[in-house]
C-alpha cells in the first residue's frame, strides 16, 4: 500500500480487520469485471455482451438460475436488466463452461496486470491463508457465498488467492444486503447513498444499473423524507450516521472468517494482498470511479 507498511492490526478490533481485508482483497477480485481477458473468455464461451457474461459468471456457482433468483441475490440491479441476460445465457453455455471461462480469463488478466510478482514465494502462503478463511466462513443465510465456497479450488497460488477473495467478497456482499434490508433501503436507494457519499456518481450508477431518472428521483425523495439527504441531494448528518451504521454492521458481519486466522496468517495475507492490489490499482486494472463504489487506497479519489 502506498505510504508504507501498515501497523500490525489489533486482532480484537474485528470491524477494522474486516474493513482492511476488504480494501486489500477487493481489487484482486474486481479485475474479474474490468479486464478485457475475462470479457473475451466469456464471449468465447458463448456469452453475448458484457452484462450477460457478468450475470452468468457471477451466478453460475448456483447452477442455471433465472432472473428472479439472481436479481434478488444481486439486489441492486434493475430487474429488467437481469432478465435480458438470464435465462438466455444458459441456452448458450452451461454454468460449468462459464465458470471455466471466467477462471481462464482471470488467470490471463492477473498475469498481465501483476506479472512476475504473482510468483513471489509469499503469494503461495498468503493464498493458503486466504483459502483457510474462505473455507471457514460461515455461509448459512449467504447464498452467493455458499455457492462460491462449494466450488473446486484451483491449484495455482494466485488463482487460489483470487478464488478465496471472491468467496470472501460474496460473503461480505451477502451480509451487506442483509444490512440494507434491515435499514429499509431498496436497491436504487443503496446507489443513491453511495453517490451522495462521493464514492461514485449518480450518472455512472444509473447507467450501469439501469435505474431510470424517474426511479432515481423517487429514491432520492424517499431518502429526503427520512432526513438522510438535504434539498441538494447531499448527505445530512443523519444520513452520514445511517450510512456509518450500515458500513459498521457490514464489517461486523464480514469479520468472522478473518478471526479464524492466527496473527501470522493475517499479517501475511494483508501484506501480500496490499502489495498485489496496489499493483492492480497503479496499473489501472480497476478504474476509478467505478460502479462498485470501491474507494481508492492511495488518496487519489
Amino acid at each position: 500500500m502506498p505510504g508504507g507498511r501498515q501497523p500490525t492490526l489489533d486482532p480484537m478490533d474485528p470491524l477494522a480487520l474486516a474493513r482492511r481485508m476488504w480494501l486489500c482483497l477487493e481489487p484482486l477480485h474486481a479485475v474479474t469485471y474490468f479486464a478485457s481477458e475475462v470479457r473475451e473468455a466469456l464471449d468465447a464461451a458463448g456469452m453475448r455482451g458484457f452484462w450477460m457474461g457478468y450475470f452468468a459468471a457471477r451466478s453460475a456457482p448456483l447452477g442455471p438460475v433465472g432472473p428472479a433468483v439472481t436479481g434478488a441475490l444481486f439486489y441492486n440491479f434493475h430487474p429488467t436488466m437481469v432478465a435480458k441476460a438470464l435465462p438466455h445465457a444458459w441456452r448458450l453455455a452451461t454454468p460449468e463452461a462459464v465458470l471455466s471461462a471466467r477462471l481462464h480469463g482471470v488467470d490471463m488478466a492477473l498475469l498481465r496486470v501483476i506479472g512476475d510478482d504473482l510468483r513471489a514465494p509469499d503469494v503461495s502462503a498468503a493464498a493458503q491463508a486466504a483459502r483457510k478463511a474462505a473455507e471457514l466462513a460461515e455461509c448459512r443465510g449467504r447464498a452467493l457465498a455458499a455457492a462460491h465456497q462449494a466450488l473446486d479450488w484451483p491449484t495455482v497460488p494466485h488463482l487460489t488467492l483470487w478464488q478465496a477473495a471472491t468467496v470472501l467478497r460474496e460473503h461480505r456482499g451477502d451480509g451487506h444486503v442483509a444490512t440494507l434490508l434491515a435499514a429499509g433501503l431498496d436497491g436504487c436507494q443503496a446507489h443513491v447513498l453511495l453517490a451522495a457519499a462521493g464514492l461514485t456518481t449518480a450518472a455512472l450508477q444509473q447507467e450501469t444499473r439501469r435505474w431510470s431518472a424517474e426511479e432515481w428521483a423517487i429514491a432520492v425523495d424517499g431518502l429526503r423524507r427520512r432526513g438522510w439527504l438535504d434539498g441538494d441531494g447531499r448527505l445530512t448528518s443523519s444520513g452520514r450516521d445511517a450510512r456509518q451504521r450500515i458500513e459498521e454492521a457490514t464489517d461486523d458481519l464480514a469479520a468472522g472468517p478473518y478471526l479464524e486466522l492466527d496473527d501470522e496468517e493475517r499479517e501475511r495475507l494483508l501484506q501480500v494482498a496490499e502489495r498485489l492490489s496496489t499493483l492492480v490499482i497503479e496499473r489501472q486494472g480497476v478504474p476509478f470511479p467505478n460502479p462498485m463504489g470501491l474507494p481508492r487506497r492511495d488518496g487519489r479519489g
